[in-house]
């Protein structure tokens, strides 16, 4: 069973499931078997890993395990929400100023045309800064400035789909814009979209962990990985762990949906899903 759902998702894709699985399982009952993330312990700081603290402790005593497996949680979450944000915007975006065109989609994709030749980390720093730094601002920044690549990458999409013959019958027996979109036009839109949306995870848990790391993310005492980060940097020499373990873990979180993302690329994709075949 195993050699062949590697042979049809692909070695790297099963990897990045079972890393994935792995972090939400930490996520979801990790929390419920650590200590408090927030529990501080002054004479206890700075201490190395061991069998009391398997991560060692950070600057003020607190356990960095515990910190870390609550950090999961919270990075889990804000790359659906970042994703949820860019998707949501760049979907509806995209698809309108497609199948409508004319003066609103030429003013529309202008302005997504804007913001992509805007510097993406600068912009998403000076979004966050003016809605008061905080995790869910950053979210919400990230996810705005994630929108023109969706917008882009459905608008294209739907300028192909609106001229397939099946969608111009549509048109001519008299389908309302609602219908046609949501059922000739929405179903050719979301594989290239999820494909999109699934590496955009990985990228948006990266992002906002390093809006946490500048400041403008997530406020302390959060246990975010980014912010966890921000934080060991001032002991990099002392006690690199603090620094190490956060890292590991975006690291793995960012790996994972990159694995995902080209296995599904891969099985989405038409030309090589039948390359693959043969």
């Amino acid at each position: 069973m195993l050699p062949g759902v590697i042979r049809r998702w692909g070695a790297s894709g099963v990897t990045g499931v079972v890393i994935l699985a792995t972090l939400v399982a930490v996520a979801a009952g990790g929390p419920a078997l650590s200590g408090d993330p927030l529990r501080m312990n002054v004479p206890e700081r700075l201490r190395s890993p061991s069998a009391d603290y398997l991560m060692g402790t950070d600057q003020f005593g607190r356990d960095i395990f515990s910190r870390v497996v609550h950090g999961a949680r919270i990075s889990l979450t804000t790359g659906i929400g970042v994703v949820a944000v860019g998707l949501g915007l760049g979907l509806a975006l995209g698809m309108v100023s497609a199948y409508r065109g004319g003066g609103l989609a030429l003013g529309l994709m202008g302005f997504v045309d804007l913001m992509l030749a805007l510097p993406g980390v600068l912009l998403a720093i000076v979004i966050a800064a003016l809605l008061s730094p905080r995790l869910t601002t950053a979210i919400l920044a990230v996810g705005i400035v994630n929108v023109p690549y969706y917008a882009r990458l459905v608008w294209g999409v739907t300028q192909t789909l609106r001229v397939q013959t099946y969608v111009e019958a549509a048109v001519a027996a008299g389908g309302s814009d609602g219908r046609i979109i949501v059922r000739y036009l929405l179903p050719g839109v979301l594989p290239p979209a999820l494909v999109q949306a699934t590496l955009g995870i990985g990228n948006g848990i990266l992002t906002v962990s390093g809006l946490s790391f500048l400041g403008v993310g997530a406020q302390p005492p959060t246990p975010e990985w980014g912010l966890m980060l921000s934080e060991a940097q001032r002991f990099v020499l002392d006690a690199p762990y603090m620094g190490i373990f956060p890292g590991l873990g975006i690291m793995c979180a960012v790996l994972s949906f990159n694995l995902i993302g080209d296995a599904l690329r891969d099985r989405l994709d038409p030309l090589v899903a039948r390359a693959v075949r043969k």
